[in-house]
């Protein structure tokens, strides 16, 4: 392994399209999002269209500057630059700390869904695997990380468009068609009306909604290692939100056409539901084998983005020089290295973990991923302020509707931290958030007292 100082320019526009594909659609839409229809009925689907709207213009402002300047890191150097490195510190390290929490989650999920097949081995060796593999490919060359997460994705992307063909099939002609409710449209409708738990309940889901969309920003750190970021940044970014909007409010609305919306969820994944109506014995198997799909694909994108960003990070002087350090294939070599061994730990506290702390660690990401987004608006709103019409005049790739729309989503972002707040159920977020917000500006002034000179002239003469 050598050090090299230029991360490998290995990932094409359909690597980077479906990256962010196989982070954003996962368990928050196979799973999570009967929790969300339990809270807000048939309007949830108003829900993920507002938030989704909300997302989109996060990936424009992070597509903003990705264009205007690729870097590895990619939003903690854009808030270290426009917000002050103490704001890149935090934006860097909740990113990570995401990260690796859901990693924890998602490994842990592996060795549950292992079981169903292989019931005698014990969870932890298919833990230790896993992580061992998803470390691997992370050390290969950039070109085959991406096409590993093309292909896994590709798998969950099918599967959803069987889910909506087979439930279109069931409207349509009759399939399995259960003779205790009707089909059709009337379901969004007949149950206790449209918005059956008010406003309220729409306002509470969000905080399920907008943990669905996550991971979507590791779009932007992938512009360093991206061929021509120019042309793949912004075509990744403007294919994927869409796409993501379309499968959710898509998916969500034949689901709840197909079963009353106060029925899914009870009988298991919603996907289950609906390939059990068609009459397929093995629905199980296939739900398997797509959850598998869904927390590797997680696993690998969640490894990927957190060791970009702790490499970009060391670069500012906010972690340790030796995340700099690349193999002869321009992969940071040593931040996989420390996720694999934070993951390890993971290994052992599942023995001790109580099952109920996974709520704790979804709620902890909700927090975490809403104070990136809200990173990257303020950023990208700082980096126009100090640009002059000139300079503004050559973008590459503009956020649309400006002013408005951005600042639209900064209060849209500060607003979820509210009904995080508010609401009982998600409280333990913002106070688990608060406490990690004080515990970084500890940590920065304890072991970051200031930029690097070298840091500085790098930004500068980028700029």
């Amino acid at each position: 392994m050598q050090s090299t100082s230029q991360l490998a320019r290995g990932l094409s526009a359909r690597h980077i399209r479906f990256m962010a594909l196989g982070s954003a659609i996962g368990t928050g839409l196979f799973y999570g999002s009967a929790k969300a229809i339990e809270t807000a009925g048939p309007a949830v689907l108003l829900a993920y269209i507002i938030g989704g709207a909300a997302v989109f213009m996060v990936m424009r402002a992070l597509g903003e500057m990705a264009v205007h300047r690729p870097l590895a890191g990619s939003f903690s150097q854009y808030a270290s630059h426009y917000l002050g490195p103490r704001a890149g510190f935090f934006a860097g390290w909740t990113y990570v700390f995401e990260m690796l929490i859901v990693c924890l989650a998602d490994v842990t999920a592996f060795g549950v869904y292992m079981k169903l097949w292989f019931p005698e081995v014990a969870q932890w060796i298919w833990v230790l695997s896993i992580i061992f593999f998803i470390g691997a490919i992370n050390l290969c060359h950039v070109k085959t990380f991406g096409e590993m997460e093309f292909w896994l994705s590709i798998i969950k992307v099918i599967a959803i468009i069987a889910m909506i063909v087979g439930g279109a099939a069931i409207m349509m002609f009759g399939f399995g068609q259960a003779a205790d409710h009707a089909v059709g449209v009337s379901n969004l409708f007949i149950h206790d009306g449209f918005m059956p738990n008010g406003i309220g309940g729409v306002i509470a889901s969000f905080a399920v909604v907008m943990f669905a969309f996550g991971g979507i920003e590791v779009i932007g750190i992938t512009a360093s290692e991206a061929k021509n970021p120019e042309t793949t940044i912004p075509r990744a970014i403007n294919a994927v939100p869409i796409r993501i909007l379309l499968f959710y409010v898509l998916t969500l609305f034949v689901l709840m056409c197909i079963y009353p919306w106060n029925q899914i969820g009870q009988q298991g994944s919603p996907f289950v539901q609906i390939f059990d109506s068609l009459g397929i014995q093995s629905a199980a198997n296939i739900l398997n084998i797509v959850v598998i799909t869904a927390a590797i694909s997680a696993i690998n994108s969640d490894i990927f983005g957190a060791g970009r960003m702790m490499y970009g990070m060391a670069h500012e002087g906010q972690a340790p020089k030796a995340f700099t350090k690349l193999t002869k294939n321009g992969v940071p070599w040593m931040t996989v290295l420390v996720m694999v061994a934070v993951l390890l730990v993971g290994v052992v506290l599942n023995y001790v973990i109580p099952d109920d702390v996974f709520v704790v660690i979804a709620s902890i990401a909700t927090f975490a991923t809403i104070w990136v987004w809200l990173m990257i608006l303020l950023s990208q709103f700082a980096m126009r302020k100090k640009m002059s019409p000139e300079e503004i005049s050559q973008l590459k790739f503009p956020v649309p509707m400006w002013p408005v729309a951005p600042i639209l989503a900064i209060a849209f972002m500060v607003f979820v931290f509210g009904v995080l707040g508010y609401f009982e159920s998600t409280r333990i977020a913002l106070y688990v958030g608060i406490v990690w917000l004080v515990l970084l500006a500890i940590a920065y002034a304890l072991w970051v007292k200031k930029p690097t000179k070298e840091a500085e002239v790098v930004l500068q003469n980028e700029s």
